[in-house]
């Protein structure tokens, strides 16, 4: 074989791997060749992307629903042949290292994210063409992360018959959420004992074109104090943020990703009481490093 590897690396610019608009993207191409070898074109591309898809039955047929949209996509030219296709450019046997840099649009794009029936990737792909019959790939992808619109603390209030629920977000640094501290008033006139329950509820929605799905999830993350028949009582309780969550965000035509918090007592059979309030969620140090997992080299992944 004449391509032994090939790889494609980037530079970190933050402890976390992450990066931003207007970040500058940068690494290197890595390639072993067996022998002194004729080339028509290497090149090195990124591309951010967003994509969703979904298939629902509607009787005796199958409908399916898709979208994409790119976010930017750019080139860096390597290596190409002069005269279009005659493989005038040459790599030398062993290992040969290239280094690339892009410099990422400094606009409102959204972060990494998969979800149920969609996600949104950025990524690098080196391709080595040695003719037609012969080309050769590799993809990484890489954590992307865009400041949240979201101010450092929040606060909002509801009540209803029995309940009220104070929430409120606490950030124990500049750039992500840790918990969300929640403070319930219960009222509790019934003839027995009821203990509120916390959970975080997940909302996913994915859009395409003129169709729309949604998909749910609500996590339960504790119970608060007991109590007691025909007495009130107020309890605080901070839930801890999970560090896989993804951050909420809106700013994607395609989907949109957002939590709300939901404390639910049962005061009877027949009387069941919930306060749902918006929870939005900031990322956690850390949380897209799976994004940055590589393909294996010669994949080529969409």
């Amino acid at each position: 074989m004449t391509v032994k590897h090939l790889s494609v690396e980037y530079n970190k610019v933050n402890e976390r791997g992450t990066f931003s608009p207007g970040d500058t993207l940068s690494g290197k191409v890595t390639v072993v060749m067996s022998k002194e070898t004729k080339v028509q074109c290497f090149v090195v591309k990124t591309k951010g992307k967003a994509k969703v898809i979904w298939s629902e039955q509607k009787g005796q047929n199958k409908e399916t629903h898709s979208d994409k949209k790119i976010y930017f996509y750019f080139e860096h030219i390597i290596l190409q042949d002069k005269n279009k296709g005659d493989g005038s450019e040459i790599i030398s046997p062993g290992r040969n290292v290239f280094p690339f840099a892009f410099e990422i649009p400094n606009m409102y794009i959204p972060s990494s994210y998969e979800g149920k029936w969609g996600k949104i990737t950025y990524s690098l792909r080196a391709q080595l063409t040695l003719s037609i019959w012969s080309v050769h790939k590799s993809k990484t992808q890489f954590p992307f992360l865009t400041k949240s619109e979201f101010p450092f603390a929040s606060k909002s209030e509801m009540i209803i018959i029995g309940l009220k629920v104070t929430d409120f977000t606490s950030y124990f640094n500049h750039d992500w959420c840790e918990a969300l501290g929640v403070s319930v008033e219960v009222f509790n006139q019934s003839a027995r004992t009821v203990t509120p329950k916390f959970y975080l509820c997940e909302e996913q929605t994915f859009a395409a074109r003129s169709q729309k799905i949604v998909h749910t999830n609500e996590t339960l993350f504790g119970t608060g104090d007991s109590v007691p028949a025909h007495t009130n009582r107020t309890m605080t309780k901070v839930i801890s943020i999970p560090p896989q969550l993804y951050p909420t965000f809106f700013n994607c035509s395609m989907m949109r990703l957002e939590y709300r918090l939901k404390v639910f007592v049962a005061f009877s059979y027949f009387l069941r009481v919930s306060c749902v309030l918006p929870a939005p969620c900031l990322l956690p140090p850390g949380s897209l490093q799976s994004a940055a997992a590589p393909d294996a080299p010669g994949s080529d992944a969409a």
